[in-house]
């Protein structure tokens, strides 16, 4: 009723001061009264919102004091405290989705060409590789929309300091950039330093060394120190004999190989225009660059020679598996297979072996150069033969079942005619004296 009271007092017609009349012109009058009704306006806009603040203070008044609320204790502070905290992470949150959810620039497609021309055309092809190439596209167009909104996120809004919204928000980490690539800053005079860098320290850039590399292409691409391909075509073997051939094998290899490459290697290394280029102090490092490219080319070369041998006891293809000779004897009443199980698996990893001391005695250029002794190091690799030997040992046990199934048949049906039954039973059957329809 106060309120009522009051709205019909605001609009109540304001008194206005009697107008003054004197004698003026009429221009004067017109002017006068323009004065007049602005100030006239201007005093009931004041009045206006005057009494309009004074009905809003005492509707407020009234409302307060009809809603009384109990004196203010620091509980509520905590509540509203509390309020605050509970209620800003979810406008964040509300306000993050409403950022996320406005649409933006969609990667452009002759990006993607782009990206795909750098890649190698053998690389793309087959069905196989046609999927994982469309796979590793769409991981691109995620990753790069993911990264377009949190980085419109964060220029738009403020993430709040609360340790509540870490566990509200469910966001993966950004992917992170290659090791060693940093593209914050242009890297043209940096790549032209390390280029030069690379060029004057760094001795496989050298004419020669690419010479080197020609070379050992062209010895060893398609040559094998030990071939045993054709093994399965001879038919069975004698295990001495798969052991002597292994032996001749590597040693003709080997002959070869030191006669044709080895001896253009050094040829090379003979001529003055191999060192262009190489200073005094720089002479060690070079021909320790050398000594280490000689050593990759002959490790790799007895490397994919055992994993060739060790292909053909592959248990899934046993078109080249060899075949060997075995005896099934009788020696003082006992049968057995000659060469042993154990024999026959010695003469198969004798092989891994044999390959390992081929070529262990390839001279240094330093040393060749000098009249030194030093020698490359060529040794077949720990991992390569332990690998080799343990794939052949399961192999070699898994190909051995059928003859240990054929000869425990053997026994059981015949060992008792060489092992003395047989000889008890006769024995004791004419210690009984039986009658002739007995013998019979």
């Amino acid at each position: 009723t106060s309120s009522k009271r009051t709205l019909r007092t605001l609009f109540r017609p304001a008194a206005l001061p009697p107008p003054v009349i004197s004698e003026t012109s009429p221009s004067q009058k017109k002017l006068l009264a323009y004065h007049r009704n602005k100030e006239q306006q201007e005093i009931i806009n004041k009045l206006l919102i005057d009494r309009a603040l004074e009905v809003y203070y005492i509707t407020m008044e009234e409302t307060d004091e009809r809603d009384a609320a109990p004196p203010i204790t620091e509980l509520h502070s905590t509540v509203r405290k509390y309020f605050f905290i509970k209620s800003c992470p979810l406008n964040y949150l509300f306000l993050k989705k409403c950022v996320q959810s406005n649409p933006m620039i969609p990667l452009q497609q002759q990006w993607l060409r782009s990206m795909l021309a750098m890649v190698p055309q053998p690389l793309m092809e087959g069905k196989e590789r046609e999927l994982l190439t469309e796979e590793l596209l769409k991981e691109v167009v995620r990753d790069y929309e993911t990264s377009m909104k949190r980085c419109v996120l964060r220029r738009v809004l403020i993430k709040p300091d609360i340790r509540e919204l870490d566990a509200l928000e469910d966001e993966a980490p950004l992917p992170s950039l290659p090791l060693g690539l940093d593209f914050s800053c242009t890297w043209s005079n940096s790549y032209i330093r390390a280029k030069k860098r690379i060029a004057s320290t760094l001795r496989i850039l050298h004419p020669t060394m690419k010479t080197l590399l020609d070379f050992g292409y062209t010895a060893f691409f398609n040559f094998l120190v030990v071939d045993f391909s054709g093994s399965r075509l001879k038919g069975p073997v004698d295990y001495k004999s798969f052991k002597t051939d292994a032996t001749l094998s590597c040693s003709r290899a080997e002959n070869e190989i030191m006669s044709t490459w080895y001896q253009r290697v050094f040829g090379l290394f003979s001529q003055p225009e191999a060192l262009d280029g190489v200073k005094l102090d720089q002479r060690e490092s070079f021909c320790n660059c050398v000594a280490v490219l000689i050593s990759n080319q002959v490790k790799e070369l007895l490397q994919r020679t055992t994993e060739a041998f060790v292909k053909l006891f592959d248990p899934e293809d046993r078109s080249r598996l060899p075949l060997f000779k075995m005896d099934l004897t009788l020696d003082e009443n006992r049968m057995e297979f000659f060469p042993s199980l154990q024999d026959l698996e010695e003469t198969i990893l004798f092989v891994v072996d044999c390959i390992g001391q081929t070529l262990q005695n390839v001279q240094t250029v330093r040393a060749w150069l000098t009249g030194g002794t030093e020698t490359v190091d060529t040794e077949l690799p720990a991992h390569t033969a332990q690998w080799a030997k343990s794939m052949l040992q399961k192999s070699i046990t898994e190909n051995l079942e059928g003859p240990k199934e054929h000869f425990k048949g053997y026994v059981e049906r015949y060992g008792w005619l060489v092992d003395g039954t047989a000889e008890e039973r006769i024995n004791r059957f004419e210690a009984e004296q039986p009658s002739f329809d007995e013998y019979t």
